[in-house]
């Protein structure tokens, strides 16, 4: 399904013909029998029109009218079959790339760094996979039919009208390509009308997330007003101009259906036809084919419209999948290589987003049965740091080692059994609770997966729920932010990495909940690797040692006390916060993570 990577983005065109490659056999087997389908739904209208022209033109060949009229009643039934047959297999083709495309896109997924799912969040994730994909299903399933419907049924009875009088047969034309050129004319410049379009909408949404987001913060200081502002100002920014848009194409769209309409191409086969019957240029029975099929000619009109819109979304969507399908997955070494202990070594590290440099030279040892913390002002670098031991990121210039092999020379499955993580921002999935704790565990017995919740001061919580570690996340139980926390907390603590990460893990927990999670904590770093981010400095000052971070390199590092015997970034970080913590529980300031 993938191709090699692409050195540019994907034209809606590109990606399409990409896409859809796999189902062009069985399309073109839908194509032809919709095509048959379309010429056998005309067939019925011509044989009664035979079969009139024959009873109006004695001597009347009975054997021929039955003949037409078993024609006419056989086409309908084949009309039906082959119109089944064509929707039966562009369902199946479309259940089979749904598939298929779902599956490469988890694998590319798969092997993504994870820093690129932090920058990007789960609504750009869930676009590609769910809505983009989805958004194929009409083009593959519907549009392909109904384009050959609207091409192949005009050709079938232009051609039998043709057949029967060239003259009518050609002006039967007449209003399909007004309509056309009408058409046209209304949808010029609607692509870049299109993407004004989006724009608008994209605003609209944005001040509805600022309105939601910050109604709180705006209402406590009295400017209720200024919350939905922006959102105003889209919504009168969009209607402005879609009502601009819309009172510019609406007079020519409207006369495009007025002339594609049924009584339009009828009056005029009509007109003319009577005409030509009284100058005797045409037998009057003939009328009767053009009175049936020429509304029909000109009705192709009015669905262009919802089928360009539909390619339109279905370029779009297939845009957005292969765009996801080339992104570059993380470097992986054909030959990895085995660490030996799980010693953390950064020599020389440095790294940054774009142009903009946040590590430069850091150098630093985790040694086993150690507690390293990492402090400094916001924006420092902590997290970005942290988060290179497991590869959300690699390093740009420098290495991180983990048993004294490069973390990118590691098989990713052996990196993440060594390390685990639980960050601020935790995700539960839609699963019970006994197994959101026991992802990295799967085979844990209940018995493990309870103690682990019990060290991680959730377990209470969890058994006053009516149906306990089986409710399910998201439909029998919501978790505050703290509660949260402390699952993914008993999650790392019953995965039992030997090297564990902790973003100010326990952000959102209570002063009381706090101590005793730091206590099962610093059970559970006995003999292993912990590198806490703090920034609550009372709750790191029995680690081994101290890093303080500052414009994105190492400034000190020590221990608590040497720290502050140098009245450098740290002393200072530590007087700033003392109001803080200055009336917390004496045990809550000697806990060691």
């Amino acid at each position: 399904m993938s191709d090699p990577e692409q050195s540019g983005p994907p034209t809606a065109v590109g990606a399409l013909r990409r896409l859809l490659a796999p189902l062009r056999g069985r399309l073109m087997i839908a194509v032809v029998f919709q095509a048959v389908s379309g010429v056998a739904a005309v067939v019925p209208l011509a044989a009664v029109a035979e079969v009139v022209r024959m009873l109006l033109a004695p001597p009347v060949d009975e054997g021929s009218v039955w003949v037409a009229v078993a024609v006419c009643g056989a086409a309908a039934p084949v009309s039906l079959l082959a119109g089944t047959a064509a929707v039966v297999v562009t369902h199946l083709g479309d259940v089979t790339l749904q598939l298929a495309l779902r599956r490469e896109l988890a694998r590319r997924l798969g092997g993504l760094p994870l820093g690129w799912f932090s920058a990007r969040g789960s609504g750009a994730v869930k676009k590609a996979v769910h809505d983009d994909v989805h958004a194929l299903h009409y083009l593959v399933a519907h549009t392909v039919l109904d384009v050959t419907t609207v091409v192949v049924v005009p050709v079938a009875a232009v051609g039998y009208l043709v057949a029967v009088d060239w003259r009518l047969g050609l002006l039967s034309l007449v209003p399909l390509l007004a309509g056309c050129w009408l058409f046209a004319r209304a949808m010029a410049g609607a692509g870049s009308k299109m993407a004004e379009y989006g724009h608008a909408v994209r605003e609209i949404n944005q001040g509805v997330v600022e309105f939601v987001d910050g109604i709180a913060v705006v209402k406590t200081f009295g400017r209720a007003r200024a919350a939905h502002e922006r959102f105003l100002q889209a919504t009168d920014a969009f209607h402005t101009f879609f009502s601009r848009w819309a009172a510019a194409t609406t007079p020519v769209t409207t006369a495009s259906q007025i002339v594609s309409a049924p009584p339009v191409p009828l009056l005029l086969a009509l007109t003319v036809g009577t005409a030509l019957v009284t100058s005797d240029q045409l037998a009057a029975p003939d009328l009767v084919a053009f009175a049936l099929l020429s509304p029909g000619v000109a009705g192709a009109v009015s669905g262009i419209g919802t089928r360009l819109q539909a390619l339109r979304t279905g370029g779009t969507a297939a845009t957005g999948v292969v765009s996801l399908l080339d992104t570059p997955g993380q470097p992986r070494t054909a030959q990895p290589r085995r660490p030996d202990g799980v010693t953390v070594r950064l020599r020389g590290v440095a790294f940054g987003y774009g142009e903009r440099t946040v590590l430069r030279g850091v150098e630093l040892d985790l040694v086993p049965g150690t507690v390293t913390a990492l402090v400094g002002r916001s924006g420092a670098g902590k997290s970005t740091l942290a988060r290179l031991l497991p590869r959300f990121h690699d390093v740009t210039a420098g290495s991180v080692s983990l048993g004294g092999v490069d973390v990118r020379d590691l098989d990713p499955e052996d990196l993440y059994r060594a390390v685990g993580f639980v960050f601020q921002e935790t995700t539960l999935l839609r699963m019970s609770v006994a197994d959101n704790i026991a992802l990295g565990r799967p085979e844990a017995s209940r018995a493990r997966v309870e103690e682990a919740a019990r060290r991680a001061m959730i377990h209470d919580r969890i058994r006053a729920e009516p149906r306990g570690y089986d409710a399910v996340v998201g439909t029998d139980v919501e978790f505050s932010g703290g509660e949260a926390q402390r699952i993914a907390i008993a999650r790392a603590l019953l995965a039992d990495p030997p090297v564990l990460i902790l973003d100010e893990a326990t952000a959102y927990t209570d002063p009381h909940a706090e101590a005793a999670i730091q206590q099962a904590l610093s059970a559970a770093a006995a003999g292993r690797t912990l590198l806490v981010i703090a920034h609550r400095l009372a709750s790191v000052t029995g680690a081994d040692q101290i890093v303080v971070l500052a414009d994105g390199v190492v400034a000190e590092r020590g221990r608590h006390e040497d720290l502050l015997a140098l009245d450098g970034h740290y002393a200072r970080l530590w007087r700033a916060q003392q109001p803080a913590v200055a009336g917390a529980p004496t045990a809550r300031q000697e806990t060691t993570p």
